[in-house]
């Protein structure tokens, strides 16, 4: 008995199985077959008509296709370009005004500098014509002390300041130099030589 149960239960399970085959092929019959026939006829129709049938399809869907572009977006868009435009113009117009207050600020610097350095031109001037005005002075005190006697120019050159009477001195010539010494005090006369060593 047994073993009828076990033959009836795989005759059970072959004809599940072969039932499970047959709607499999039903469908494959009645739906997967007419519709690739279908799609052949379909394509073999569209090349005899020279049909771009991937053309056809994007039209139908609208995938691809460009979009419309109305005259409101084509303001919309110049609109913001004007603007943006604007932007820029009146950010280089703010850039070109700091840049001329730069330019004047350093202009005006330049011509105080150039009002300052003629300035300092005229007082160089000034101090070499006083310079010159002073060496003749000099050098008159200079000669007029070689023409006086040595006894008349040893008490003045000791009741000057010590850089006047230094100066004095070494302009002279060694002679009258040692001619004063000699009617100086012997301090003052060791004190000048003195200076002049230092010098």
């Amino acid at each position: 008995m047994a073993k009828r149960n076990k033959k009836n239960n795989s005759m059970e399970k072959v004809d599940d199985e072969s039932k499970g085959v047959g709607k499999l092929k039903m469908f494959f019959y009645w739906f997967i077959i007419p519709f690739l026939f279908t799609l052949f006829i379909l394509l073999l129709v569209a090349q005899l008509t020279n049909v771009n049938v991937f053309e056809k399809a994007k039209e139908l869907t609208g995938v691809g296709q460009p979009k419309v572009v109305t005259e409101d977006i084509k303001t919309e868009r110049l609109e913001k370009k004007v603007v943006s435009i604007q932007a820029e113009i009146q950010e280089k117009e703010a850039q070109i005004d700091k840049l001329q207050i730069e330019l004047d600020n350093s202009s005006k610097t330049n011509e105080s500098l150039l009002i300052e350095q003629q300035r300092l031109l005229d007082e160089i001037d000034n101090l070499q014509r006083e310079q010159t005005s002073t060496k003749k002075e000099y050098s008159s005190i200079v000669s007029t002390f070689e023409k006086m006697s040595a006894k008349a120019a040893a008490p003045v050159i000791t009741k000057m300041s010590d850089a006047e009477a230094l100066r004095i001195l070494s302009s002279l010539k060694p002679d009258t130099v040692a001619q004063i010494f000699e009617k100086m005090t012997p301090d003052a006369a060791a004190k000048y030589t003195e200076l002049m060593t230092k010098q």
